[in-house]
């Protein structure tokens, strides 16, 4: 079975009827998963020009469109698929539907994933910008530069123009930190004297390089908020900012990122609470583990499902005894290639109350509770009945889960 076959189907409906996926994707460079719907507006405004996008240059380029409808019965699905000159999921394919947009993190429509056609990797989540910027395809398929691509080769050291080139930070051993910032953000303001004296004291000597990636309005506010950083710059204004912002999913700051200095590969996508939690970088560079306290380290739970064991009013021997318990089936579930979060809460912090808040958990009591958030399938949970922390009791209810025996709950 092909990769789309596996993905979309045995068969895609076509302007002709349905045929089977592996000959109507035959041969195509990339592929396009169109998430959609009549009734939503900036979809309407959308889908015209993407029509004649891929009618004028895209389709002749290779590209191939699959819709993906959010349409709320098939009537409205047919009267929409009408308007458009491409491929689309089965109607009745509810359930891979559901799987795609949680496979690819849809949150919202219209989204336009662009997959690579022999493989059916993904090449980018941002369809829908790459097309736009780029309706005639000249950078077809919109391949997203690699990060040493967006970090670029030179950069600021110090407020007298002098200068660093990227091979003098690069190398084995050595961390990238990329401190995304601005002096009108207040918590930026009070976050900033913190990693200042943890990259002094401890981490500059742990091979960390850091590297400010400034939202400052103007030149004046950088280099005055610049001047009080002992690491480098990229400029203000300069284009890299935003390559660098959308390939780490950076949509508030503060936000501190570490990357393998070697590799080019993601440590963290966010070592903040980790530098706040361990400035001395004992843990340094604070890899991500299979297991982790949320109060710390919380992970991408919008993105992932998540087994969230909140503790806060357990005493310290519960808690060391839920861990030891979910220590192994978190490193189990890991060494699998799974990208499931474990995460458990010792105590109030971080995001914590919110979590309680939104799945109506109430104060933390002297007994654990086991929620599973499912943010990525439109903000559901499960909550489990059990007052105690054991290994059966978690994998029956991840295996509840998975034979969708548990009672889906929705995040208030």
């Amino acid at each position: 079975m092909s990769a789309f076959c596996d993905l979309l189907g045995p068969k895609l409906t076509t302007k002709t009827g349905e045929q089977d996926t592996d000959v109507v994707l035959a041969g195509k460079p990339a592929v396009a998963l169109y998430f959609s719907a009549h009734w939503c507006g900036p979809c309407r405004g959308f889908t015209p020009a993407l029509a004649q996008n891929y009618t004028k240059a895209l389709k002749a380029k290779g590209l191939e469109v699959v819709f993906v409808s959010s349409d709320r019965d098939e009537a409205a699905f047919a009267s929409y698929y009408n308007e458009m000159p491409w491929l689309a999921l089965p109607y009745a394919e509810r359930d891979i539907k559901a799987k795609l947009s949680k496979k690819y993190k849809v949150q919202g429509i219209p989204t336009l994933v662009i997959l690579d056609g022999a493989t059916g990797e993904l090449i980018t989540a941002d369809g829908r910008e790459a097309v736009s910027e780029d309706p005639e395809g000249n950078d077809f398929p919109w391949k997203p530069p690699s990060f040493w691509d967006a970090l670029g080769d030179e950069f600021l050291s110090g407020t007298s123009g002098e200068t660093v080139e990227v091979d003098d930070i690069k190398g084995a051993g050595k961390v990238i930190g990329l401190y995304f910032s601005a002096h009108w953000c207040p918590p930026c303001r009070m976050f900033t004297p913190e990693l200042v004296k943890a990259y002094k004291d401890h981490l500059k000597a742990k091979d960390l390089e850091v590297i400010f990636v400034s939202s400052d309005r103007d030149q004046d506010a950088f280099l005055e908020y610049y001047g009080t950083m002992p690491w480098l710059a990229i400029p203000q204004g300069d284009p890299r900012k935003g390559k660098l912002s959308k390939r780490f999913g950076v949509n508030g700051i503060p936000a501190f990122v570490l990357v393998d200095g070697e590799t080019g590969e993601t440590i963290s996508n966010n070592a903040r609470g980790a530098v706040s939690a361990d400035p001395e970088g004992k843990e340094f560079p604070w890899r991500p583990k299979p297991l982790n306290d949320m109060t710390i380290e919380m992970g991408d739970v919008n993105a992932e499902l998540s087994l969230c064991v909140m503790m806060e009013g357990c005493d310290a021997a519960v808690c060391e005894a839920a861990i030891g318990v979910l220590t192994p089936i978190a490193e189990e579930a890991k060494s699998k290639g799974s990208s499931d979060l474990f995460l458990y809460a010792p105590k109030v912090g971080g995001p914590t109350e919110q979590i309680r808040k939104l799945c109506k958990l109430g104060a933390p009591g002297a007994a654990p509770q086991i929620v599973l958030l499912d943010i990525p399938d439109d903000g559901g949970f499960y909550v489990s009945e059990a007052t105690e922390v054991t290994a059966d009791g978690i994998q029956k209810f991840l295996e509840g889960y998975k034979a969708g025996a548990l009672t889906r709950q929705q995040l208030s």
